[in-house]
């Protein structure tokens, strides 16, 4: 199964196995591609490239095909930093692409002051064409240079990690956040003002307790129809099931159990399930922008009570 992800894959970028011998790589799955928080982040990306350099009568269309001679990423930096580097403007045969982006990245990578540990891009990712690494670098770039500019926030995508040596190939699949909630300027304003769940922790852990208690029987009470209860709020959302369940029951809608993991077994179809409910409320407009999927996976009271008392402030009066 492992080598069947691999080479559906490998039919789609061509992907050259042997020049990643020894190395580990991370492809984004082709089910992550159509995400449409994907899309609007690498349009925002394009859009930001295209503005920036109407001036030099530079246009982008696709990321990876147009990034990976390192001529936009220096246009970037002559715009955006001032850099002027000693490169053609054109390189035409792969050796000198590869050689011109080395001094590209290099002094990219001095601007950006970022701890090598956590670069997530290389001369060879990029000029392989590769989306994730080129999506990582850009949206660095717009941290460092435009931290204005929001990004959409919490933009994640299945990858299979890829490990290729001389005995065979080795995959796992895993979760990679391309953005996250400080990237949006937004969510940054917002953070700054103290949630009242936030405030509510820091009481008398009496007044706590029975704040959880009127949580947990609106819970149950909107549960009871299906045969669920709650005791553990916690632990029992922590795989996304039940909260799915509750919206449906609370806004009137049914989920097609196709659309989520019923019974999850890995952190992949729980991360799915917590990130699909989190979706299903900011289209519904109720605000849990500052909520990360990962906290409630991770049993995080404060964030699962955030979500919980979102609903419980819509639907008590009703």
């Amino acid at each position: 199964m492992e080598g069947n992800i691999f080479d559906s894959q490998q039919e789609k970028d061509t992907i050259d196995i042997d020049s990643f011998q020894g190395e580990k790589r991370k492809i984004i799955q082709p089910s992550s591609l159509q995400d449409p928080k994907l899309e609007k982040l690498k349009t925002v990306l394009v859009d930001w490239i295209n503005s920036t350099l109407k001036r030099e009568h530079i246009v982008v269309q696709h990321l990876e095909e147009d990034i990976f001679d390192g001529l936009v990423i220096h246009h970037l930096l002559v715009s955006l930093a001032g850099v002027q580097l000693p490169v053609d403007e054109i390189a035409v045969t792969s050796a000198a692409q590869i050689h011109k982006l080395e001094i590209i990245l290099e002094a990219l990578n001095n601007k950006l002051e970022l701890k090598e540990s956590t670069i997530k891009w290389s001369v060879k990712l990029i000029h392989s064409r590769d989306l994730l690494a080129t999506l990582h670098l850009l949206v660095a770039m717009v941290k460092c240079f435009h931290p204005d500019l929001e990004l959409p926030s919490n933009v994640s995508v299945e990858v299979v990690l890829v490990e290729v040596s001389r005995s065979g190939i080795k995959s796992d699949v895993q979760i990679e956040f391309l953005t996250k909630e400080s990237d949006s300027i937004d969510s940054l304003s917002s953070s700054n003002r103290e949630h009242p769940i936030d405030q509510l922790l820091q009481l008398d852990p009496h007044k706590v307790h029975t704040v959880k208690k009127a949580i947990l029987h609106f819970v149950n009470q909107n549960l009871s129809s299906l045969g669920l209860q709650v005791i553990d709020l916690e632990k029992q959302f922590a795989d996304g099931v039940i909260l799915l369940l509750l919206i449906g029951q609370l806004e009137g809608f049914f989920l097609p159990i196709c659309n989520f993991h019923l019974t999850p077994v890995s952190q992949t179809e729980m991360l799915h399930n917590v990130t699909l409910a989190l979706d299903l409320l900011n289209d519904l407009e109720l605000e849990v922008s500052n909520v990360d999927p990962q906290d409630i996976i991770s049993q995080d009271a404060s964030a699962t009570l955030r979500v919980l008392y979102g609903l419980f402030k819509r639907h008590k009066a009703k």
